[in-house]
C-alpha cells in the first residue's frame, strides 16, 4: 500500500516537473524575443541610428497614442458580468498589493537621506508593468492577458502620481504650497483615458467600424516593438557601479523581481476558487516585471540619486530575463488554464 502511495506521488511530481518545463520553455522564448528586439534598440544607439531625441518621440508616441489604442483594443469584445466582476476584483487585488509594498517599502528601507532612499522606495514598489508587462502578457496570454493587464496598469498610474508623487517630492510640497498629489496627472493619463474610451465598448458590447477599428489594432501592435526597443536603446547606457556599491539596491532587486512575486503569488493561489485563471497569470506577470522606469523620470525631477535609478532600472531590467520566465512558468502550472 505503501509503495503504491509513493508510486503515485512519484507520478504526479514527474507531471508535474514535465508540465512546469514545458511552460518554462513557452515563457523564456517569448522572452527571448522581447530580449532580441531590445538588443535591436541597444545596436541603434551603439551606431548612433536612434538618439535622445528621436527616442523621446517614441516614447511619447507609445505612451499617448499606442497604450490608449491597447486597451480600446482588448476591451472590444462581448460584455459579460462575470468578466465584469473579475475586472474589479482584479483592480481590489492590485490596489491592496500596492498598499503592502508601500508599507513594506517604508519599513524595510530606513534612514533620512531622502536623495537615496526614495529611489529605492519607487524601485521596490512599481514594476514596469506598462513596458514589460503588457508586451508579455500578450506575447503569452493574448489579447484576455492584456484586457486583465491594463488594469494592473490603471492602478499603477494612481500609485505613482499619488504616493510615488509625494514620496519623491519629499518636503519641497510644503515650500511650494502644490500639495503632496499630483491629482489632474493621476486621473488624467494615457492609461485612465484608454480606461474611459475601452470601458464603454466592452460594457455594450459596441465594436467599432472597420475603418475606426483596424488604425486602432494597428496602432495596438506596435506596442511591443516601440516598448522592447525604447528599454534597449536605454540598457545600453546603462551605469552598474552605482548599483553595485549600494547594498540597498540588491535587497530593492531582490523584493521587486523575487519576494513581491511569490508572495502576491501565494496569496493569489490561497484565492484561487474566485479568480480566473488567465487574470491571475496577468497580474503576476505585472506583479514580476523590473523595477519601473518612471522612477528615473522622478528622480532627475526632484533631484534624488539619478545614477542610482537609472542602474537599478536597467540591472532589474537584465535579471528579469532569468526570474520572470521562471516565475510565470510556476503560476502557469498553479494556475492552468
Amino acid at each position: 500500500m505503501k509503495c503504491r502511495r509513493f508510486s503515485t506521488m512519484s507520478s504526479i511530481s514527474t507531471i508535474w516537473g514535465i508540465d512546469m518545463l514545458h511552460h518554462l520553455l513557452v515563457v523564456a522564448s517569448q522572452v527571448g524575443i522581447l530580449f532580441a528586439l531590445m538588443a535591436v534598440g541597444a545596436l541603434s544607439r551603439k551606431f548612433k541610428i536612434m538618439d535622445e531625441p528621436s527616442v523621446k518621440g517614441m516614447v511619447n508616441i507609445l505612451v499617448l497614442i499606442v497604450t490608449p489604442c491597447l486597451i480600446m483594443d482588448v476591451f472590444q469584445r462581448p460584455f459579460e458580468v462575470a468578466l465584469l466582476g473579475q475586472l474589479a476584483l482584479a483592480a481590489a487585488i492590485v490596489v491592496a498589493l500596492h498598499a503592502v509594498l508601500i508599507a513594506a517599502a517604508h519599513w524595510i528601507v530606513p534612514g533620512k537621506s531622502l536623495r537615496r532612499t526614495s529611489v529605492l522606495k519607487l524601485s521596490m514598489v512599481l514594476s514596469n508593468a506598462g513596458f514589460m508587462g503588457i508586451p508579455l502578457e500578450q506575447a503569452v496570454f493574448g489579447a484576455e492577458g492584456v484586457f486583465f493587464g491594463v488594469v494592473y496598469v490603471a492602478v499603477f498610474n494612481l500609485v505613482i502620481w499619488s504616493w510615488g508623487y509625494r514620496t519623491m517630492r519629499g518636503h519641497q510640497h510644503a515650500a511650494d504650497g502644490r500639495g503632496g498629489t499630483n491629482w489632474r496627472v493621476m486621473l488624467v493619463n494615457p492609461g485612465t483615458v484608454g480606461l474611459a474610451l475601452g470601458l464603454p465598448l466592452f460594457l455594450s458590447s459596441y465594436t467599432l467600424p472597420p475603418v475606426f477599428r483596424q488604425p486602432v489594432g494597428m496602432l495596438a501592435d506596435l506596442n511591443t516593438p516601440l516598448a522592447m526597443l525604447i528599454i534597449g536603446y536605454y540598457l545600453a547606457g546603462m551605469r552598474v557601479k552605482p548599483v553595485l556599491r549600494d547594498p540597498g539596491a540588491y535587497l530593492a532587486a531582490f523584493v521587486r523581481l523575487v519576494a513581491a512575486p511569490l508572495v502576491f503569488m501565494g496569496v493569489l493561489w490561497c484565492l484561487r476558487s474566485w479568480l480566473d485563471p488567465v487574470m491571475a497569470l496577468a497580474l503576476i506577470t505585472a506583479a514580476c516585471a523590473p523595477s519601473a522606469a518612471m522612477t528615473t523620470m522622478f528622480a532627475a525631477q526632484y533631484h534624488r540619486d539619478v545614477d542610482l535609478s537609472v542602474g537599478l532600472a536597467s540591472g532589474t531590467t537584465l535579471l528579469s530575463i532569468i526570474t520572470m520566465p521562471l516565475l510565470i512558468a510556476l503560476a502557469m502550472s498553479l494556475f492552468p488554464v
